[in-house]
């Protein structure tokens, strides 16, 4: 999501945290732009800061006592201050009462002012981690993206190289389906991409000449999965343009990475061809990745062997 404004904020937030809009209904329209990502101290939440305000500023106890200590000239210049930033929302914790020049002050401004029950550090936390969520960097690819033995796996390749004809096998066998067609994928983490579906593609999978088939209602709920951690790509491309016979592509596999928001995703790529089972192909390679990331190699194993094998010789 490119911008978060006021009132998506708080329609996903405020039921949870028990938020009240106070003050500032005219400000719903306020967001967090991409640009403000950008600035020398980027803070999107935080308490009550006047030298480099938060995105949501909470008020807590000690802020309302840091208030009431000021002077009457000292406490409308801070407050006109505070609004001067204009944050996208003002948190007062623990149900305290609101001062008066502060409400009249965020009505004036259009500042959202809210009230909830919360502690600050209880704010803190989740609305820290749906703002991270709510604003992390997001792409939609092309393929479709299951849970196979458990990992999130993308299947790509070009028009009709069976893409959907294997994710509806693969179906079959007990595995489970997250997106087809358009998954979508967010940074939720340095080097986690949380894979989900769009709304309007949830549960369906379109098959040529069967057209758009419902898995959750062909195969039951455990057939779908609504979100799943991507952790390989499978690449299904046509034998012509594989180059399996290349002598390393037959010991080790065609094995590589392809970059997905900047972090490197393991990528197999399975050579297409008639009477290849790519079902049971895939969910070798699956095994085959989950094995290689506890640290066994088949491949590296039988080179090892060859080596120590070659040692034991005599000298010519």
């Amino acid at each position: 999501m490119d911008r978060l404004t006021s009132r998506q904020l708080y329609d996903a937030v405020g039921e949870r945290m028990q938020l009240r809009w106070v003050a500032g209904l005219r400000g719903e329209g306020r967001a967090i732009e991409p640009g403000d990502k950008k600035s020398r101290r980027p803070s999107q939440i935080g308490y009550l800061n006047i030298i480099y305000p938060n995105k949501v500023q909470i008020i807590g106890t000690e802020e309302l006592a840091y208030l009431d200590s000021l002077d009457s000239r000292q406490r409308w210049e801070t407050i006109e201050k505070i609004m001067a930033y204009r944050s996208i929302a003002l948190i007062v914790t623990k149900d305290q009462a609101i001062p008066g020049d502060l409400r009249d002050a965020a009505e004036e401004s259009q500042t959202p002012l809210w009230i909830s029950p919360k502690r600050g550090h209880e704010l803190l936390t989740y609305l820290q981690y749906h703002l991270a969520r709510g604003l992390a960097r997001q792409v939609t690819l092309h393929g479709v993206l299951m849970e196979v033995n458990s990992i999130g796996v993308l299947i790509t390749g070009e028009s009709g190289t069976g893409k959907s004809e294997l994710a509806l096998e693969l179906i079959t066998r007990g595995h489970r389906l997250v997106a087809d067609d358009a998954p979508e994928f967010t940074l939720i983490a340095p080097d986690v991409i949380d894979g989900t579906c769009p709304e309007m593609l949830r549960d369906l999978l379109e098959v040529r000449g069967l057209g758009v088939l419902n898995v959750r209602e062909m195969f039951g709920h455990t057939a779908v999965k609504p979100s799943k951690y991507l952790r390989l790509i499978v690449h299904l491309q046509p034998m012509a343009q594989s180059g399996a016979d290349d002598e390393m592509k037959r010991l080790y596999g065609d094995v590589g990475y392809r970059e997905v928001l900047d972090v490197p995703i393991p990528q197999i790529v399975i050579p297409v061809a008639s009477g290849r089972n790519i079902a049971v192909l895939a969910e070798a390679a699956v095994r085959s990745h989950m094995l290689k990331s506890k640290g066994l190699d088949p491949a590296q194993t039988f080179v090892d062997r060859q080596a120590h094998q070659l040692r034991r010789l005599p000298p010519w």
